[in-house]
């Protein structure tokens, strides 16, 4: 695996990062905890999880693992988040000073660290001042409770406003962002790459494999079973799957990435991870494992090297649809010229 900083701060992380949403629902703490193994031993330093993941067995299973390996805490890299619900009282959600105050520290006390390195705001909070929030980071890195901050799911002109606010003030600006990105959803190339390149974030993407489809694991008009997110659930994904499904894009960037797997006798999950690596502005690329297997095939595409004309046949056939205004061709021309950049 490459070693790269995280956005524009000095803390350096592995280009792929261990996502950790399985542990204490789909994978049990022994499995939670040889993968954590199997992660560290393949040279992985970058641990992701968050609050809400399994209402926080998540946090504690890596926790008792850090306890267990203590020679690894210096090595490791922990991003957790907080905001989403962790109890039914008005004042226990959002990203407010009142919330964030018990969540990092309740956080921090699951993980059994005196410090978290990457503390990310899980979403938008639409009533909570930015300020306030962006404050309360600012303080949190003064006390050292953690090292440097950044979102999740925020839009190119949220993380523009939250840098400038930052920036106005005087305080310890957000250092990445984790977007959703693979090659099946890049709608965040029409403005929030360009936002991340322009303020020096790092980007975290989650899904990288589409929610498995980039995997290999879906055919064609065939209704998905077993063990994957929509098949645990059938009924919960289906609306989604067909939508997915009956798009002749789906299938093309599905055709070209198993075309190029079969050329290189590797698994479709290790090009269309291969791929996304090495897009402009991306940091680390978050994998989530419900296997050692499963993870190793994962991080064998730290080793599959793309030639150009394949990396050009998955963006071609991965394109997404931008329309006439404003994403047509005047502001692609724009775009293009930022992430390789020129001018």
């Amino acid at each position: 695996m490459q070693h790269r900083t995280l956005g524009h701060s000095g803390a350096v992380v592995t280009s792929f990062a261990l996502g950790t949403m399985t542990f204490g629902a789909e994978a049990t703490e022994e499995t939670s905890h040889d993968i954590l193994d199997s992660y560290f031993d393949a040279g992985g330093n970058f641990i992701d999880t968050a609050d809400v993941y399994s209402s926080g067995v998540s946090e504690e299973i890596i926790g008792r693992w850090l306890a267990r390996r203590a020679g690894l805490r210096d090595r490791a890299v922990i991003a957790t988040k907080g905001r989403f619900p962790m109890g039914t009282a008005p004042n226990d959600v959002g990203t407010s000073r009142r919330h964030l105050t018990r969540a990092l520290d309740d956080s921090l006390r699951r993980l059994g660290v005196e410090q978290i390195d990457l503390y990310q705001m899980h979403a938008w909070d639409p009533i909570t001042p930015l300020e306030e929030t962006v404050r309360f980071l600012d303080d949190a890195v003064g006390r050292g409770k953690i090292a440097y901050y950044g979102f999740s799911n925020f839009l190119g002109w949220q993380l523009t406003k939250a840098v400038h606010v930052a920036r106005s003030q005087g305080w310890n600006p957000p250092v990445s962002l984790q977007p959703q990105y693979s090659l099946l959803v890049r709608d965040i190339e029409h403005e929030i790459v360009p936002a991340a390149l322009d303020a020096g974030i790092g980007l975290l993407p989650w899904s990288p494999l589409g929610g498995g489809w980039l995997s290999g694991k879906y055919r064609r008009d065939q209704r998905p079973s077993g063990a994957t997110r929509l098949g645990e659930n059938p009924e919960r994904g289906m609306e989604a799957w067909k939508a997915r499904n009956d798009n002749p894009r789906t299938w093309a960037v599905i055709d070209a990435v198993e075309d190029i797997a079969a050329h290189h006798n590797v698994s479709p999950a290790q090009v269309a991870l291969a791929w996304l690596a090495h897009r402009p502005a991306v940091t680390s690329v978050i994998l989530g494992a419900r296997s050692t297997e499963q993870l190793a095939d994962n991080l064998a595409a730290a080793q599959l090297q793309l030639s150009a004309e394949e990396v050009a046949r998955l963006t071609l056939a991965s394109q997404p649809d931008v329309g006439v205004y404003p994403y047509g061709p005047m502001a692609q021309e724009q775009r293009s010229r930022k992430m390789e950049g020129g001018r």
